[in-house]
């Protein structure tokens, strides 16, 4: 099948290939920037500002200290930050350190942070005061001597950064009391004391080569136990260099690239704004940090306060926005890209997103193991395609069968993909990566997919998730982008329920925003949009839908509960 039909297709300008030979590690493209750009906005966190040049020295005085504790060579050091200016600071020191990051879920619970801890052999952390408890219940079960510990306010500033810390604490109660023990030679440093000491020591250069490990980037979590999928320099940099040459053409009318400002309302921890921040650093642009975006009102507040150019969102996100009554005041003109990704976007989100904002919501495809990048459509789309789009430059997608034999276009079949920025295996898991590759080098997603004569693929859905009703294959995707039309529904998740007759049931979950919406409302639409069998059996109203963090809606939780 693959002659690549989709390089026809690319938006002029856009190269068929990047080479991340151009750096010898991600931590020279980074050093790069830091000098390039020293008197550049890095980014904006609660109206304080942070430019290149500060963190350029701050990482560079925490990757010196880092390295006085005599951690080893290829030392693990974990990061459990939400979105602060500390997070790019710690992201840097650690590789320039010569480390690799392990990025960390702020809200994990004791469980699952032991998992990653023990998991990943993390001998350092750095952690926001916050999640200090949750850390406290697990240390002494893990590899973790080093604790650098941060408050909200470290970098906002003086006075300004003094209050911040204040609030948390004391008015907002945000920080739970805790204890880290400091036994066999555990250290538990406060990162302003860190950031002193390490001004003063020297940062030895890092041995490092693209092949080297920068993240152990864990996955999800939503089909089974978190793996850590194993991201080189070489890896990171390819990621970069094709979010670069995708995303470029779209920001012409700014005229100068390094004047872009991107939301990070989603996770940094989270491979998909991780991997826009370092395009950010690769530009020299600056980000606008939300450190909480679950408060729409505020996020609103930030958005209201100054043009902004790139908006990465999950469909929950743009979702939330929309529902917001403030929205609609936002200033819209300079909004190039509303790029979405992490799940799949539906057609009646992404109709009313244009309607307000303008702008045409741009779908693309990444995972974890990916560096976020895979496919994408072409940024000067003038509507919702509801596909996926194209493989990114030096990436081959094939549509496979169980056997890994290519499959002709128009049939459905797992997506593999092969690529620069495609992960070397999952850390530590030799059984896993012997199932996750085929014989001729290209990855399992574990996504079904169907490549049209464009080069553009259509999800139809995850392998786990398929719901199999009297024989029929059935996608929960499928199902929810129509429900997701009917009038009156804000989201929506379909799963499959056992059932003595079919075999499995499909069983809805909705949200409404409309108070006179019925069941029955709800299965006359779909029973004029689908056909019979995938109408769903039981239909159930909820005040909200269980989600990961990044906004993924939870349907393994929503089938227990069913």
């Amino acid at each position: 099948m693959n002659d690549k039909p989709w390089l026809k297709n690319y938006p002029a300008g856009v190269p068929h290939d990047v080479e991340p030979a151009q750096y010898s590690s991600l931590t020279q493209l980074l050093e790069e920037s830091f000098r390039k750009n020293a008197t550049r906005p890095f980014s904006v966190c609660m109206e304080r500002w942070m430019t290149y040049g500060e963190l350029d020295e701050h990482s560079k005085a925490l990757g010196a200290w880092l390295q006085s504790q005599g951690l080893a060579s290829d030392a693990r050091v974990a990061i459990m930050l939400p979105n602060i200016p500390q997070f790019a600071v710690t992201m840097a020191a650690v590789l320039r350190a010569g480390y690799t990051c392990v990025n960390v879920n702020p809200l994990y619970t004791a469980r699952e942070l032991e998992h990653q801890l023990k998991d990943s052999g993390a001998t350092a952390i750095v952690i926001l005061e916050n999640f200090c408890h949750t850390l406290s219940e697990v240390i002494e079960r893990t590899e973790v001597r080093h604790v650098t510990v941060t408050a909200m306010g470290d970098l906002l500033g003086g006075t300004y950064g003094h209050w911040i810390t204040f609030a948390v604490r004391h008015l907002a109660k945000m920080v739970p009391a805790y204890q880290l023990p400091l036994a066999e030679g555990r250290t538990v440093t406060p990162l302003p004391r860190a950031l002193g000491r390490g001004s003063s020591l020297p940062l030895r250069p890092a041995q490092q080569t693209l092949d080297s490990i920068a993240f152990l980037q864990y996955t999800g979590g939503t089909t089974g136990l978190s793996k850590g999928a194993v991201l080189t320099h070489r890896n990171v940099v390819a990621a970069i260099l094709q979010a670069e040459a995708w995303f470029t053409p779209a920001l012409g009318r700014i005229g100068d690239v390094s004047r872009t400002n991107s939301i990070a309302a989603l996770p940094l921890y989270h491979i998909f704004a991780l991997t826009l921040c370092l395009l950010a650093i690769r530009w020299g642009s600056h980000m606008t940090l939300v450190p909480n975006p679950r408060d729409i009102g505020k996020f609103v507040e930030v958005l209201k306060r100054r043009p902004f150019h790139l908006l990465p969102a999950v469909n929950t996100l743009f979702n939330a926005l929309l529902q917001h009554p403030q929205f609609r005041n936002v200033d819209f003109s300079a909004l190039c890209v509303s790029q979405a990704g992490g799940m799949a976007a539906s057609e009646g989100t992404a109709r009313q997103w244009r309607q307000v904002t303008g702008s045409v919501m741009v779908e693309g495809w990444g995972m974890s193991e990916t560096c976020a990048i895979g496919t994408n459509n072409p940024v000067n789309a003038d509507e919702f395609s509801g596909t996926i789009g194209l493989p990114l430059p030096g990436i081959d997608i094939d549509i496979k069968d169980d056997a890994g034999a290519s499959l002709p276009l128009g049939e459905a079949g797992e997506m593999c993909i092969r690529g620069p920025n495609v992960t070397t295996g999952y850390y530590r898991q030799p059984e896993e990566n012997a199932k996750a590759f085929t014989a001729d080098g290209f990855m399992r997603t574990g996504d079904i997919g169907i490549m049209d004569t464009s080069g553009s693929t259509r999800i139809v859905d995850r392998k786990k998730d398929m719901i199999l009703v009297s024989g029929f294959n059935v996608f929960p995707n499928e199902l929810e982008n129509v429900i997701s039309m009917c009038p009156g529904v804000v989201e929506c998740a379909a799963v499959g329920v056992p059932d003595e007759k079919q075999g499995e049931a499909i069983k809805v979950f909705v949200v409404k925003n409309d108070p006179a919406l019925s069941e029955e409302d709800v299965a006359s639409h779909c029973r004029q949009n689908l056909t019979g069998y995938k109408v769903p059996k039981y239909i159930e109203f909820r005040d909200e839908l269980p989600k990961t963090n990044v906004g993924k809606i939870l349907r393994r939780e929503l089938r227990a509960t069913a």
